[in-house]
């Protein structure tokens, strides 16, 4: 059972939101529409200021439900992320990912939206959609800020997966520490106990305007492209099927 928790700090100036699905943190529409609505609460309370994010146990997401990307689902599963995405880029406060493990597929997706993260040494991060015969949308476009366009077609293009070590040297990953989340709250505080929320949150539209138009602007196209084109093939469902079957795909290049 999927579920969201919230721990408020210093009067509510920070929050420390941990999510947990199964061992995997997978992202499924119900655990996106949970986040979703935390990161509208968000929104709404004035003296925040910063939140930690966070997966519970060893990882911190092994990605989107890829039952849910099949051509039954995968309509209403974009529109889930899609809706996550905004309402993290709508919050209007600093969001730090602290992630252990594995962070694969929509688990990157959501800490390439983050301001800053902080990986631990186990931490391993890899956008492996093209694996399955498909592709990340909101990767597509917001990995090329995050990594720059050499490293975000790399990572999309190979679906290889890199390591702390390489995270950080990519821009994936602000610092590498054994303690991720506990660093992530003390930078938080270092960083704004002594700033004013109200203007924070003006700044953190200002220096996010550009990305958010673009994604506003952008993702529409790309889900279209994903769910009239994309899907439509044979090798999209085949590579969906495979990995749910725990086979190779036989791919047939159409």
């Amino acid at each position: 059972m999927s579920e969201v928790t919230v721990s408020h700090l210093d009067d509510g100036a920070y929050w420390r939101v941990t999510f947990s699905n199964g061992k995997g943190n997978i992202l499924d529409r119900e655990v996106m529409a949970k986040l979703a609505d935390v990161f509208r609460q968000a929104k709404a309370s004035a003296p925040l200021k910063a939140i930690c994010l966070e997966g519970a146990g060893k990882h911190f997401s092994f990605g989107a439900s890829v039952q849910e990307h099949l051509p039954d689902q995968v309509e209403s599963m974009l529109a889930a992320f899609r809706d996550l995405a905004f309402a993290m880029l709508d919050s209007g406060v600093v969001i730090i990912a602290a992630v252990r493990g594995q962070c694969l597929g929509g688990g990157l997706e959501v800490v390439t939206l983050c301001h800053r993260a902080i990986a631990g040494p186990d931490a391993m991060f890899a956008q492996p959609e093209i694996v399955l015969g498909v592709f990340a949308p909101v990767a597509s476009i917001a990995l090329v800020d995050r990594v720059g366009r050499a490293n975000a077609e790399d990572l999309c293009l190979t679906g290889r997966t890199v390591d702390a070590g390489v995270a950080h040297g990519m821009g994936i990953v602000s610092s590498v520490s054994e303690h991720p989340a506990e660093d992530a709250i003390a930078w938080a505080k270092e960083s704004f106990d002594a700033r004013s929320a109200s203007s924070l949150r003006h700044a953190v539209r200002a220096v996010r305007a550009d990305l958010a138009g673009r994604l506003r602007a952008e993702l529409p196209k790309l889900e279209a492209q994903y769910l009239t084109e994309l899907m439509h093939t044979a090798d999209a469902v085949e590579g969906l099927t495979a990995f749910m079957e725990k086979r190779s795909p036989a791919w047939r290049h159409a």
